[in-house]
């Protein structure tokens, strides 16, 4: 498909014109301005005569190398023009260096060696509401704040989180304003002292840290308890 636009210190195109002596059937070697015509793919050229678009395959071929042929014979003075597209690939300017404008979003696994941020990056936090029973999606989330409706147990995990290694972040547990609701775990946590002890008061907030060690193996820090109240 031809290029739309200006491509700033690329060639994409080439334009050439021939005008014609007589009898003509076909252009090749220097044109008009002495260029030498040149293609690598005749899907990539476009010909017109005297300002009307030729049809590839029916007025013209390009089955020899850098040659326009198949034409019907030309008449003195008739002007053909020639637009070839360059077929080439964007450089991988970012593996020796380079600079990103704007946002960048990468699909899949990418492994960075060193990294220098300028500035601070959150965590992708979760904000529930809970009610019944909950398995934790550590993939998507570092950090998570779930309010209480309801006495509930942090279930095993279903997937692998060994990628998940080393992870490390916050739980916030907010009791709605009912309060007494208990939150216990599973197997796959470990909870210091044995188990996950929160405040009961109405609106309470307490924070609980994390690392995950890894597969189903999921630590819980001290909780912070009345680490803050719901206005």
């Amino acid at each position: 498909m031809p290029y739309i636009g200006k491509s700033p210190q690329l060639g994409v195109r080439s334009r050439f014109y021939f005008t014609a002596t007589g009898g003509e059937t076909s252009l090749s070697g220097a044109s008009d301005s002495g260029a030498t015509l040149l293609f690598t793919d005749g899907n990539y050229v476009d010909v017109s005569l005297n300002g009307v678009a030729l049809v590839a395959g029916t007025d013209y071929n390009t089955t020899t190398a850098n040659t326009i042929g198949g034409l019907a014979a030309l008449s003195a003075s008739d002007i053909v023009e020639i637009i070839v597209y360059d077929v080439f690939s964007i450089a991988d300017s970012l593996t020796t260096g380079g600079t990103v404008n704007g946002s960048l979003i990468v699909s899949g696994t990418t492994t960075l060696n060193e990294v220098t941020l300028n500035k601070a990056v959150p965590g992708k936090t979760q904000t529930a509401t809970l009610s019944s029973n909950t398995e934790l999606d550590f993939d998507t989330y570092q950090n998570f704040i779930l309010t209480l409706t309801a006495s509930i147990t942090l279930s095993n995990q279903t997937a692998d989180i060994s990628d998940q290694a080393g992870q490390s972040g916050f739980m916030i547990f907010i009791q709605d304003s009912s309060g007494t609701h208990t939150v216990s775990v599973d197997s796959d946590y470990t909870a210091a002292g044995g188990a996950l002890n929160l405040s009961s008061a109405a609106n309470a907030v307490d924070l609980v840290p994390y690392i995950i060690q890894a597969d189903n193996k999921i630590l819980l820090g001290t909780p912070q308890l009345a680490f803050a109240a719901v206005p």
